[in-house]
């Protein structure tokens, strides 16, 4: 018996599992890692945000979602790719000191009259 021809494959990247410490990303044939140490802007993405990857050219990964592009080289060799951006605060920034000086309202003052001789 003779089996039909294998179907073409419906996404060229796809997420396979999801852990607390990343995720698993098939890329073609082969499998990868993504820490979310070395990779900190998926750690409080929603899977349905981490699931939406696209693969616009066979050395580019892209997360219309999260707004996140990688090489995947970066995958590969972080090493070679250091953090250059860090996921942000929750802290509210306090105000310089010249923002707060131009915030201030000038106390009204009263109009003196003229002095009349």
């Amino acid at each position: 018996m003779i089996s039909g021809r294998l179907g073409t494959p419906t996404s060229a990247v796809e997420i396979t599992n999801v852990s607390v410490h990343g995720f698993w990303l098939l890329i073609g044939e082969r499998e990868r890692f993504v820490p979310f140490k070395e990779f900190p802007w998926f750690k409080d993405a929603r899977i349905g945000e981490l699931l939406h990857v696209e693969l616009p050219s066979a050395n580019h990964l892209y997360w219309p979602d999260l707004d996140v592009d990688l090489a995947v080289e970066s995958i590969d060799h972080p090493e070679r790719f250091p953090l250059l951006s860090r996921v942000r605060s929750n802290k509210p920034m306090q105000p310089t000191r010249s923002a707060t000086k131009s915030r201030r309202v000038p106390s009204a003052r009263k109009k003196r009259s003229p002095r009349r001789g």
